[in-house]
């Protein structure tokens, strides 16, 4: 590749980049005045436009909502669209998730592959191609946005409001080759008040609280539940746990005091759009509640339909949600979040459907089930599907491009994951996720290989190459 040398010869200045984006928590927080997602988030965004801004592009911020890095010359842009926001850390980690720590050639820390990893890289990549003398005939803009995880997109929002809208780009924020195919996503609240029970004289258990999951679109990796009992069920529940620590995939721990009793449900966190690669400990610890002798009542139906109705499932089937399509496949169902007390329950649940299906095709179905139950929906924010042909002009550029630099076929895949490419026309997610190597975005020691961070660097700065030649029809 022609940019190889110059990629090189950058090398510790993109880990320092990298690594100085990964020290910022830049976790969505409390709103101030010009810092909307939080003051790390802020101080993450300045950070980053302080980055390119000494690799000679301009800058500009969008009152803490999110900002871009340009150059070149042209009427048209090519849009690079990254964001530095990212998900808790959650437990487990044997690294600093902030540390930015370099070991074993790998960079540990939360955001390193999602997305401030790649960030630097497609920084370093525009600078390699603006000092190689390219001639550019459009501009590039690295656009980095500030609320991506949380699915609302606010961020992208309040940006287009005040900036041009990009001709054609790529967000280096899922897997390579090419997806040029994202799910739609659904973002929704299951929520049930609950009537006081008859008589407290039933003899059985009362969940005084159940608490689980930080983030919708993350697996939960942690749930507890607190449980008063009107009478002595300690033998009763000891059996439960025993039974179900039996099973692949629970990991329940159980503490008593008094007439009290708390149940710990551990799981394995992973992004909510493969459910199936983490270990959903709110819906283990449902399934163990909903086999205890509990109170009767509206909590004890409200449990007994999540345990009943999701289960340990992540493709919604006893849902009623078992949809399927060529292009993108099977729906995914991941339950996030859970809070349940005496007087309320709220499930947060996020769904990626097929994309030559709609929203109405999933919300009517999920009205339906629900009616049987009682149980109220609250609506949150959601995606429309992305598809972008395989004769689209950016694809065929980008396929070029993989595979003159890896030598491997650029296969068009599709994803449950959400982009920032669905936020342009003419866009598809580029990177940074080699084939055949572990997905660690949303789990604890998250990880970029150097070697990895290095060649997305050169990969994306051959794209952006491409992409600025005047001669790529970017009207199609």
């Amino acid at each position: 590749m022609r940019f190889d040398q110059a990629v090189e010869a950058m090398r510790e200045d993109i880990i320092k980049a990298a690594r100085d984006m990964i020290r910022i928590r830049s976790i969505e927080s409390v709103p101030e005045p010009g810092a909307p997602f939080g003051r790390e988030l802020r101080q993450c965004l300045d950070k980053t436009l302080e980055i390119c801004q000494e690799q000679g592009f301009s800058v500009e911020s969008f009152d803490g909502y999110a900002g871009h890095a340009e150059y070149g010359e042209g009427e048209e842009i090519v849009g690079i669209l990254v964001h530095v926001d990212v998900v808790p850390e959650g437990s487990g980690w044997t690294q600093d998730p902030y540390g930015g720590t370099v070991a074993d050639g790998k960079l540990f820390g939360r955001g390193a592959i999602d997305d401030k990893g790649p960030a630097a890289a497609a920084i370093f990549a525009l600078k390699a191609v603006k000092d190689a003398g390219v001639k550019f005939g459009r501009r590039v803009r690295i656009i980095v946005g500030c609320d991506e995880e949380s699915g609302r997109w606010d961020c992208m929002s309040h940006y287009f409001k005040h900036a041009e809208m990009p001709t054609c780009g790529f967000s280096p924020d899922a897997d390579f080759p090419i997806i040029n195919s994202e799910m739609g996503i659904l973002i929704f609240n299951l929520e049930k008040r609950f009537a006081a029970p008859a008589a407290d004289c039933c003899g059985g258990l009362k969940v005084i609280s159940m608490k689980g999951g930080s983030k919708v679109n993350m697996v939960p990796d942690y749930c507890e539940c607190q449980l008063l009992m009107t009478k002595d069920f300690t033998e009763r529940i000891n059996k439960t746990i025993e039974y179900f620590n039996s099973i692949p995939g629970f990991n329940l721990k159980v503490e008593f005091e008094k007439d009290k009793c708390l149940i710990r449900s551990y799981g394995a966190s992973a992004h909510g759009s493969t459910p199936e690669k983490g270990v959903n400990a709110v819906s283990r610890l449902l399934a163990v509640v909903s086999k205890l002798p509990l109170h009767t009542g509206e909590q004890a139906a409200y449990i007994h339909f999540l345990a009943e109705q999701i289960g340990l499932e992540t493709d919604g089937t006893s849902f009623g949600l078992a949809m399927c399509d060529d292009v993108s496949g099977k729906l995914v169902f991941n339950l996030g979040i859970v809070e349940i007390n005496e007087e309320k329950g709220t499930a947060a649940i996020n769904i990626r459907y097929p994309v030559t299906r709609t929203r109405d095709d999933v919300y009517d179905i999920i009205k339906n089930k629900i009616s049987e139950f009682g149980v109220q929906l609250k609506e949150g924010p959601e995606k429309n599907p992305l598809y972008v042909p395989a004769d689209n002009f950016l694809v065929q550029k980008l396929q070029k491009v993989y595979e003159d630099a890896t030598g491997e076929k650029a296969q068009l895949i599709s994803i449950g994951g959400g982009t920032y490419a669905r936020a342009i026309r003419n866009a598809v997610a580029f990177g940074p996720l080699f084939p055949g190597k572990a997905e660690t975005a949303h789990q604890k020691d998250e990880y970029i290989e150097v070697e990895d961070l290095i060649l997305c660097t050169k990969i994306f700065a051959e794209a952006i190459c491409e992409l600025v030649r005047v001669e790529s029809d970017a009207s199609k």
